[in-house]
């Protein structure tokens, strides 16, 4: 009778151990690399840009095509952790960057290369460069035509072999 109560308690010592080390992992990996970043301020994006490309989501909790980039964007940002930061900005939170970048409609996404003089690069989906962000934002989210998952990695990749030229310069 002693073994079984004992043999209980460590069964529930160790399921409640696993329980705890899986909120532990789970909440490092929502706050650490690979996050989406929220982005309040352009100094945000700024910094990152020093070292990487910055895919940049413009959205809003209640657009349900912004809800529905959330969990492609988390996977995103953990694939590309180290090659590209993730952000994005909640127009109700942040309106004076949503007026900068001139949001019409959302969600509202582009790439940014680098600055240059003050003024952002965008990285356009066949490849080029512009500091129009109108030749390179993606207005909408659809999964199965228009701006989505493979449209995004496609654009991070250009971005991302780019941001390696820029360095070698």
């Amino acid at each position: 009778m002693k073994k079984l109560v004992l043999l209980l308690i460590l069964l529930a010592s160790v399921l409640f151990t696993a329980g705890c080390i899986g909120n532990v992992m789970n909440s490092q990996e929502s706050s650490g690399k690979g996050a989406v970043v929220e982005v309040t301020q352009l100094e945000q994006i700024n910094t990152s840009l020093k070292e990487k490309p910055v895919f940049l989501k413009i959205g809003a909790k209640w657009c349900p095509h912004c809800r529905a980039m959330k969990p492609i964007l988390a996977k995103i940002a953990s694939e590309y952790s180290g090659n590209a930061t993730i952000a994005a900005i909640d127009i109700d939170k942040s309106p004076e960057l949503t007026k900068y970048f001139k949001v019409k409609e959302i969600p509202d996404s582009c790439v940014i290369v680098s600055i240059e003089n003050g003024t952002y690069v965008y990285m356009q989906e066949n490849g080029n460069v512009s500091m129009n962000r109108s030749q390179a934002r993606f207005i909408g989210f659809n999964e199965t035509a228009g701006p989505n998952e493979e449209t995004f990695k496609k654009v991070l990749d250009l971005a991302v072999l780019q941001k390696g030229k820029d360095k070698t310069k």
